[in-house]
């Protein structure tokens, strides 16, 4: 099987799950969706990451964003750990939970790295963009928890460079000023800019976020 790589098509899927069977893609709808894989059950760095997932679940709907998360344990498993993420990271598990005991899902995601262990899978993420594309790729190891700050940077990024000829320049965030695409001239960037920009370099302009409120 080939690596996946950013622009691919997410492979479909079906699953069950803590909230009951789901297709991938019935699952995302027209949504933006987030998919990502924990090591085991019972794992101290997943609990407080999922804990920190349920929090942040009305930050995820806000930018239209569904998310999944897997683990290759089974159902009655799940239904115990949840208790203990809500009690323990104070918060409510509200999103599903894959049981992927066939490790179906965890080889179609190559979410099971042979050099880091045979039979866990690593701390991979994927965001997918509502047309099923692949989007944006990370893969951690198991001994460092997720930034979900940095995945809501990451999709307030992807949102608006989606559907504006603009990219975001390091340690951008929701309201920082904006790069504008090489592939836009000066003249045309005057009409799709109105709020002005400003030429650091030929190749390297600047104009405030258009969508900004």
């Amino acid at each position: 099987m080939s690596s996946l790589k950013l622009g691919d098509k997410a492979p479909n899927f079906d699953a069950e799950t803590s909230e009951g069977k789901i297709n991938f893609y019935d699952y995302l709808g027209d949504s933006w969706g987030i998919l990502f894989s924990h090591p085991a059950d019972y794992t101290p760095v997943c609990t407080t990451e999922l804990g920190t997932v349920a929090k942040y679940k009305d930050e995820f709907e806000k930018r239209n964003t569904k998310v999944l998360a897997l683990s290759v344990d089974g159902l009655e498993s799940h239904k115990g750990w949840i208790s203990d993420i809500n009690e323990t990271q104070n918060t409510s598990v509200n999103f599903p939970i894959i049981a992927d005991e066939d490790k179906k899902v965890s080889n179609l995601y190559e979410m099971i790295h042979p050099k880091a262990n045979d039979t866990l899978t690593v701390r991979s993420v994927y965001v997918i963009a509502p047309d099923k594309t692949i989007k944006l790729m990370i893969t951690y190891p198991a001994s460092t928890g997720r930034n979900f700050d940095e995945l809501l940077r990451v999709i307030d990024s992807l949102q608006l460079t989606a559907y504006q000829k603009v990219a975001t320049p390091a340690n951008w965030k929701q309201g920082d000023d904006v790069v504008i695409s090489p592939a836009v001239s000066n003249e045309d960037a005057e009409k799709m800019f109105p709020k002005g920009f400003k030429v650091v370099k030929p190749y390297l302009r600047t104009t405030p976020q258009p969508d900004a409120k």
